[in-house]
């Protein structure tokens, strides 16, 4: 990492003055527009801005990340020195983000000579050009180069340097629109290479590949988009490792790609597999008895294969792809996929559709997110997805049910007055549900987290050192608790006598 010209602008009020004008980078406009945050959580620091309202960051590594007024942000450069280099080397960057090196050199230093003529007509760049790369200690580099640079670096924007809107949340627009790899590429790429060194037949691969669950299941997948008649023994063995997991989706994967070469020897060990636990028998229940043919096993594995699995990885559901990011570490791929899905739900809600029921909206997918976005550990984002999905439920349960649970994540995100404003809503549909799917909430597990949940946050504001809003809470908590019964009712009692003990004013101990 190297910012010695950043150092040398910051020392030499002159150049300074030839960064800002004529190629508009200036020291003294490293105020954004708004707050912002990486998804990452990595720090950011401004070290300059534009007249545009732009805003030069630079990350942990080093690298420097422009953020415009509109919602745009990326990658200029790996270092301060680099995004200098085409910051000086191409005044008209902003206006070559469509550029890369495949565009070929003539096309490349057509557009650059356009573009540098128009800034001519006001500014001196080829008097300050030399004049500040030579005190800053930059190189010359050819306009071809610099468009290299400038396009690999904006590729390095996602996933590490996802820039948010930190009180909304939702994301920025990449600043350029060169492809990227499919989400799959990367999630696979381990896979297929597992799936590549078990056809070799070497029995350490094997092993090693069938013990480690999550190896295991992307080479299932590699195995699912590459087919081959070779594959079958290797495709057994995963499958009886597999039945370790119960049931997963990668698990009847690999009862269906075994059952697709239709050999009756095989029904033994899917049978064995099916009778692994309870949840394995049924979500194999439809499995050919152990004395059917060859061409019903191939039909009953046809059929699954036709309802569950893809064989393209375009086609397959997204949700695939960032469950095996995640499990394999990918955590920012992931993270930046799943916000990139829930910007687009909130700015169209259409999205959720049901299909054949254009007034019907199905908000389950906001529920996946939020349980998502909580096994990354990005609460905030849970909590954001879980908002939303509580806005769109219909019935007093459900309703009851969302607000529960978003006010655990506010509770869980320090957001206690939140939280208690979300548990107060709560209680008003308790008191006026306005159907009858409530009616029995006191004696269900429904009932249970209600109480438990307003116990929870009596306990935090009390731990928080906020007495009487815990006394208050405490109160809101001891009303649940007394409309609770049976085992509903009973399985609060401890919870609610510790919080009690925790939050009782000492004045009244004596």
């Amino acid at each position: 990492m190297t910012d010695h010209a950043l150092r040398l602008l910051r020392q030499h009020p002159h150049l300074a003055e030839l960064a800002v004008f004529p190629f508009d980078f200036d020291l003294d406009r490293a105020d954004h527009v708004e707050p912002v945050r990486l998804a990452s959580g990595g720090p950011l620091r401004p070290v300059a801005g534009d007249g545009t309202g732009g805003t030069y960051f630079v990350c942990a590594d080093g690298s420097v990340l422009y953020a415009d007024s509109e919602g745009s942000a990326g990658i200029i450069g790996s270092t301060v020195d680099e995004a200098l280099e085409i910051v000086i080397g191409l005044p008209g960057w902003r206006d070559h983000l469509d550029l890369s090196p495949a565009d070929g050199p003539e096309k490349i230093l057509a557009r650059v000579a356009e573009t540098e003529e128009e800034f001519r007509e006001d500014y001196g760049i080829d008097e300050a050009r030399p004049e500040l790369r030579t005190a800053l200690g930059l190189p010359e580099r050819s306009p071809v180069e610099l468009i290299a640079m400038l396009h690999t670096a904006l590729l390095r924007t996602e996933p590490d340097f996802l820039l948010l809107n930190a009180e909304e949340g939702c994301a920025y627009d990449l600043l350029d629109r060169h492809p990227r790899p499919p989400l799959w590429e990367p999630v696979l790429a381990r896979g297929r290479a597992d799936l590549a060194a078990l056809r070799t037949g070497d029995r350490t691969v094997w092993d090693a590949t069938a013990e480690d669950p999550v190896r295991r299941r992307l080479a299932l997948r590699a195995a699912q988009f590459d087919r081959a008649d070779g594959d079958l023994e290797l495709l057994r063995y995963l499958l009886r490792y597999e039945a370790e997991s119960s049931m997963t989706d990668e698990l009847r994967l690999a009862a269906v790609l075994v059952g697709l070469h239709g050999h009756t020897e095989d029904l033994p060990l899917l049978h064995g597999v099916r009778e692994t636990d309870f949840d394995t028998a049924c979500g194999l229940s439809e499995m050919p008895g152990p004395d059917a043919d060859g061409a019903v096993l191939r039909e009953w594995a046809l059929g699954l294969d036709e309802v569950f699995f893809r064989t393209d990885p375009t086609d397959e559901p997204s949700d695939t792809w960032t469950d095996l990011a995640a499990d394999q570490g990918l955590t920012e791929l992931a993270r930046a996929t799943l916000i990139r899905r829930l910007d687009e739900i909130t700015m169209d809600q259409g999205v959720l559709r049901r299909p054949g029921m254009p007034k019907t909206l199905d908000a389950s997918p906001l529920s996946s997110l939020a349980r998502d976005f909580e096994q990354l550990g990005d609460l905030p984002q849970a909590l954001r997805a879980q908002r939303l999905y509580a806005a769109l439920q219909d019935t007093a349960w459900d309703r009851v049910s969302a607000r529960r649970t978003q006010a655990r994540l506010e509770r869980e995100t320090g957001q206690l007055a939140q939280a208690g404003r979300t548990l107060a809503v709560l209680r008003e549909i308790l008191s006026a549900p306005g159907d009858d799917s409530l009616r029995h909430w006191e004696g269900t597990n429904l009932g249970r987290f209600i109480a438990e949940e307003h116990y929870a946050r009596a306990r935090d504001l009390a731990d928080a050192d906020l007495p009487e809003e815990a006394r208050t809470a405490l109160v809101a908590a001891d009303e649940i608790r007394g409309e609770l019964s049976g085992a509903a009712a009973t399985a609060v009692r401890e919870l609610a006598e510790d919080v009690a003990e925790r939050v009782q004013d000492p004045r009244d101990l004596g």
